[in-house]
């Protein structure tokens, strides 16, 4: 399987950039098969930026929680209905194993056979001599279980019900025994040496199929008798014993096989199939599709294997802005630019967090750290996300490694990071182009302090006359979000790009609000946040500061 590169939900440039510079570093100094991913939808900046430097969006994931088909075995050794028992048998024995869907051509479950149900069959708890001698199959199984050679078939191709006789007594015993009227000659298997006398009598009696064994030559008066009154006969290699016991197995597996036990769907969470099979008695369970037909089985034990998905994470280290079911796989790196979150792993990691201004400079750092130089695609790409995060080397949040990184990338992208900005901030206002939820959805991230739970979002625009126009809109949108979100308060951070200025919207807490010291504009609609543009470095603290004095 891939190792998966993931940014945040709700991905901004960096994100996405990050993502896929990282992969191609990865790729290029392990040789291994990592692919770029994103848990979110794209947006025009971001799209500028690829289509720019002709690079294709990571390819969306929503969900890594893991499934059943991420943990059931796919190579499944199966049988057919009208296969016979000894060919079952043959597979438990090569493959070691305990039990064996049955299912149709088109792939259709029908059953299950297992060593139980074969031992229940040979050796039945019935002590009935005509249950342990029954046989339901045709005379083409029974050659073929006995890889005999064919001496006159008749209809060998129907498959009927048919016990077996040895013909190992005296022919007046043999007689006596054959004659009770318990089972009618036409019903008959008769298994015999070369006793001429016993293969004579039962061709006059009109048995089903006269068994001849140990290879013995057959008289031509016998073989034309058993033409003459339409009795099968075949010569078998084996002993008298071993031929009765292999007719035996020739039984086709439907007539001895069992239900099937409960079936799953491939796409059922590995979580929700431990908990429905705890109590379940079965030791194998298969998985089939819509129409049936049988994609996998797995055991209880294959559902406590951890999960084969291994993915890595960039720009974001919590739970809270990883991709769903991120908790449940195998993380295998982090490198990222922000605060340390609530992410934990079952076994040491890599774990990069550097203060820089994006997660596309510890990239890029990373590249020259190899002695690598990226293609222009990925220098493009990384200038990208360092150009956003960063508003262009003027965010708090730059630092001199920033500008140095950008630097070094300019050179090999051929295009400067002023002239890349104008590219990423040009490309469309998100306020005007996008529907209230989405432009809140984003770049939004939740955060929790203390007794609080609280999400800020953040958008850039060239100027403020977009958010104005949509104010009213955006504000009852935020308001709807904090509620479904079930969250104490939500913040907007609208940031102007040209003048380093923002616009916050809070909905919710009138305790944190009335507590926030910047003016409020627009009939208190907002406040105005002179030179803040950054939510890491300066609204976060500026509010966890509030937080912590209402406690």
């Amino acid at each position: 399987m891939p190792i998966w590169v993931f940014g945040h939900r709700n991905p901004d440039a960096d994100a996405i950039c990050s993502a896929l510079a990282y992969t191609d570093l990865k790729r290029r100094t392990t040789g291994g098969d990592y692919r770029a991913a994103r848990c979110g939808n794209s947006n025009a900046r971001i799209d500028a930026i690829l289509d720019h430097f002709g690079v294709e969006l990571p390819v969306f994931i929503s969900d890594v929680t893991p499934r059943l088909r991420d943990q059931m075995a796919t190579e499944v050794v199966r049988v057919g209905p009208h296969d016979t028992c000894a060919r079952a048998l043959e597979l438990i024995d090569t493959h070691d194993i305990q039990l064996l869907p049955v299912t149709e051509e088109d792939g259709r479950l029908r059953g299950v056979v297992s060593i139980f149900h074969l031992g229940q069959y040979f050796i039945p708890k019935s002590t009935s001599d005509r249950d342990i001698r029954q046989v339901h199959t045709s005379l083409d199984a029974i050659l073929g279980a006995l890889d005999a050679q064919v001496l006159h078939l008749v209809e060998p191709e129907r498959t009927e019900d048919l016990w077996v006789r040895v013909g190992a007594m005296a022919l007046d015993s043999f007689l006596r025994f054959q004659t009770d009227g318990e089972i009618p000659p036409e019903q008959c298997v008769v298994v015999v040496g070369d006793r001429r006398d016993i293969q004579l009598k039962s061709i006059e009696l009109g048995v089903r199929l006269l068994v001849v064994t140990k290879g013995l030559a057959l008289d031509d008066d016998v073989l034309d008798a058993a033409k003459k009154a339409g009795v099968s006969i075949i010569s078998s290699r084996t002993d008298t014993a071993t031929t009765a016991w292999t007719i035996r197995a020739a039984t086709r597996v439907d007539a001895v096989m069992d239900e099937p036990p409960a079936a799953f769907a491939a796409h059922e969470t590995v979580a929700s199939v431990r908990r429905q099979t705890s109590d379940m008695g079965p030791a194998v369970f298969m998985v089939t599709d819509d129409e049936g037909r049988l994609e996998g089985v797995f055991t209880r034990r294959d559902l406590l294997r951890p999960s084969r998905t291994e993915i890595i994470l960039v720009d974001h280290n919590e739970f809270s802005q990883a991709v769903q079911g991120a908790d449940q796989v195998r993380i295998l790196e982090v490198v990222d630019h922000h605060r340390l979150g609530d992410l934990r792993t079952a076994e040491p990691i890599l774990f990069i967090n550097r203060p820089v201004g994006s997660t596309c400079t510890i990239v890029a750092d990373k590249y020259r750290a190899e002695g690598l130089t990226p293609s222009r695609e990925m220098a493009g790409v990384l200038m990208g996300g360092l150009v956003s995060d960063t508003l262009n080397l003027r965010s708090p949040t730059t630092t001199e490694l920033d500008g140095e990184i950008l630097s070094w990338l300019e050179g090999i992208a051929g295009i400067t990071g002023t002239e890349l900005s104008e590219i990423i901030f040009s490309s469309g206002s998100v306020v005007a182009t996008r529907e209230p939820d989405a432009v809140l959805a984003l770049d939004r991230k939740e955060y929790v302090e203390g007794r609080w739970n609280f999400a800020i979002s953040q958008v850039e625009e060239l100027g403020f006359e977009e958010f104005w126009e949509r104010s009213e809109v955006l504000a009852e949108a935020l308001e709807a979000s904090r509620r479904n979100g079930d969250l104490d308060f939500a913040a907007l951070l609208v940031t102007d790009v040209k003048s380093q200025d923002s616009l916050l919207v809070v909905s919710g807490s009138p305790e944190v609000a009335g507590a926030i010291s910047y003016p409020t504009v627009g009939d208190g609609e907002a406040f105005h946040l002179s030179g803040v543009v950054s939510r890491k470095k300066q609204l976060l603290p500026f509010l966890t500061g509030i937080l912590k004095r209402t406690e």
